[in-house]
C-alpha cells in the first residue's frame, strides 16, 4: 500500500498526459493557457480577498467578537451552549482559518475528546465560511446583488451551529 501511495500521484499525471496526447490536445501549450488564466483570476480575486480579511481583523481587533459573545453569553446560557464555543459560531461565516485556530485552542484547553472539543470540530467541518465563499465566488461571477443568498448561509451556519451542540448534547459525546 506505501508504494501504491508514493506512485499515485505521478502515476496519476503519467495517465493525464499520455491521454492528452492520445486526444491530439497540446498539452503543455494547454497548461500554460491554463495557468494564466488561474493567474489573471487569481488577480482579480486579490481585493475580495482583502476586503474580507480585512473584515475579520476589524471585528476581532475592535472588540466586536468579545461584545457579540458577551450579549449572546445569557441567551447561549439559557440554551445550555457553552460560553466558549460562541467566538468559533461567530467566526465561522467569516473565515475558516480563523475557526480552525478558534477550534484548535478549545481542542488544546479541553481535549479532543472533550464536549466542547467534539463540538467544536462539529461546527468547524459541519458549516461553511459564508460571507468569504460569498464574497469571492460573487466577486469573481461580478454579482453585484445576491438578494437571499447571505441570510440563506447565514441560516445554515446557524442551523450547523446548533446541529452541533445538539449532537453532542443528545449523544452525549466526551
Amino acid at each position: 500500500m506505501n508504494t501504491l501511495s508514493i506512485w499515485a500521484i505521478p502515476l496519476f499525471i503519467l495517465a493525464v498526459l499520455a491521454y492528452g496526447e492520445y486526444k491530439g490536445v497540446k498539452v503543455y501549450e494547454t497548461f500554460i493557457q491554463g495557468a494564466g488564466t488561474g493567474l489573471k483570476t487569481g488577480f482579480e480575486l486579490l481585493p475580495y480577498f482583502l476586503a474580507i480579511f480585512g473584515a475579520l481583523a476589524v471585528f476581532k481587533t475592535s472588540g466586536a467578537l468579545n461584545f457579540f459573545c458577551r450579549v449572546a453569553a445569557p441567551f447561549a446560557n439559557l440554551l445550555r451552549i457553552p460560553e466558549e464555543i460562541l467566538p468559533l459560531g461567530l467566526i465561522k461565516p467569516l473565515s475558516g482559518s480563523g475557526s480552525i485556530g478558534f477550534m484548535a485552542d478549545l481542542i488544546q484547553k479541553h481535549g479532543p475528546d472533550s464536549p466542547l472539543g467534539i463540538m467544536a470540530s462539529i461546527i468547524a467541518g459541519g458549516s461553511e465560511t459564508t460571507f468569504y465563499v460569498l464574497s469571492v465566488y460573487l466577486g469573481a461571477a461580478k454579482i453585484t446583488r445576491p438578494k437571499h443568498l447571505v441570510g440563506m448561509g447565514l441560516l445554515g451556519d446557524l442551523t450547523a451551529f446548533f446541529m452541533a451542540v445538539l449532537i453532542t448534547r443528545w449523544f452525549q459525546i466526551g
